[in-house]
């Protein structure tokens, strides 16, 4: 029986359940041949959220060293349809969108339907198809797309329906747990440096960055994406605010504020402190490849544990990152110039980000509001002094 990294305990019992009745679909896939060739034509699925994605790029960019003649589909949610059409080696985008993962009144995809949706790619007939996420949900849909080879992780259930279940391991990060799925489909060490991930920005949204950042002229140029997309991973949005105050003030910066209509009232917190000359806002409807455009084109960006992070990781463009219930050794940036801002508690790192602990709901939880805005600043400095700004 799989290990399941499941933390609420009923579902975990339910999903063990639903795994124990798959058993016999597991005995029957195990007495299939497994193909001997080499695959020609893959698919991958990766249906959360932009950050998910984006830690994936390092597998994907595996994927293609270890097998440079196939064909790579990829299947993401709607919200990263213009990222996924972006990533190098990148063949062909399905867009598939889970209703668990929708924020908001929207209406996405029921499990069932998911199945039914992931079906409908049973045409493409493919040689394999790899799961990037631990969830029951989509290894059912992994199942549905009648790949002659299905590889994914057992951890969050569904392992008995896949022709390889490897065990997700919570201790390592997801890229790393990513790259492990990828060799390990392809009965492949891989090298030991994994290859660059890719981003392709087209010429032209490098030069409509170049001139949203026009206005704050040659002087040094910093990120900051206030919105913790959750309120339990939220830095108060004053100490955002505080910290661009100091940039300005202190370090004659220009701030660019990144972020979308949901954040527009966080993004105001911080706008509202600063000359209009020293902004510019993004969050007024910049797409995602022109925002990666402008990040890449920045100083250092600023920020808690977000999508926003891993695109600046993507461009590689300096991170001071403020972590509080989520454990950076799993979601951090990795980059040699990032650093990652956080205090050490008995419950912190906890992980719990869809279902935070009662103590922790309705208010800053311990882990963040501990966070001051001297200790921030302090690592900002600190980076930028290494990169002689």
């Amino acid at each position: 029986m799989a290990r399941l990294n499941i933390y609420d305990p009923r579902e975990r019992a339910l999903i063990a359940t639903a795994d124990a009745l798959l058993w016999p679909v597991a005995l029957r896939r195990a007495l299939r041949k497994p193909p001997q060739d080499a695959p020609t034509r893959i698919l991958c699925l990766r249906l959360e959220r932009i950050g998910d994605l984006l830690m994936t790029l390092p597998a994907l960019a595996e994927l293609r060293a270890l097998a440079p003649h196939a064909t790579t589909d990829l299947g993401v949610g709607d919200w990263n349809r213009e990222i996924a059409g972006a990533i190098g080696g990148v063949d062909r985008v399905g867009i598939a969108t889970p209703d668990w993962l929708l924020r908001g009144p929207s209406k996405g995809l029921t499990p069932l339907g998911l199945a039914a949706r992931a079906a409908t790619w049973r045409s493409r007939r493919y040689d394999l198809a790899i799961n990037f996420e631990p969830d029951i949900r989509t290894n059912i849909a992994l199942a549905a797309v009648g790949a002659r080879r299905t590889v994914g992780f057992a951890s969050g259930g569904g392992g008995p329906l896949l022709d390889l279940a490897l065990d997700y391991e919570p201790s390592a990060h997801t890229s790393d747990n990513a790259v492990a799925l990828v060799r390990a489909a392809l009965n492949a060490r891989g090298a030991d440096e994994v290859p660059a991930a890719v981003l392709e920005i087209s010429e032209e949204r490098r030069e409509q960055a170049a001139r949203l950042l026009e206005p704050l002229g040659t002087r040094m140029k910093v990120g900051i994406h206030v919105s913790g997309g959750r309120e339990v991973k939220q830095w108060p949005e004053a100490r955002f605010r505080s910290v661009a105050e100091h940039l300005v003030r202190d370090g004659d910066a220009g701030i660019v504020l990144t972020g979308g209509a949901a954040d527009r009232a966080q993004v105001d917190i911080v706008r509202s402190a600063l000359p209009a000359e020293r902004v510019v806002d993004l969050s007024n409807g910049t797409d995602l490849l022109t925002t990666a455009a402008v990040i890449a084109q920045l100083d250092l960006f600023v920020t808690g544990d977000t999508g926003p992070m891993h695109l600046a990781r993507a461009v590689d463009t300096p991170i001071v990152a403020i972590f509080g219930p989520s454990d950076p050794r799993r979601y951090g940036p990795q980059g040699v110039r990032d650093t990652i801002v956080r205090i050490d508690l008995p419950c912190s790192p906890c992980n719990r980000i869809r279902l935070p602990p009662a103590r922790c709901a309705g208010h800053t939880p311990d882990c963040l509001a501990g966070i001051e805005t001297a200790t921030v600043l302090a690592a900002i400095d600190e980076r930028l002094a290494s990169a002689g700004r």
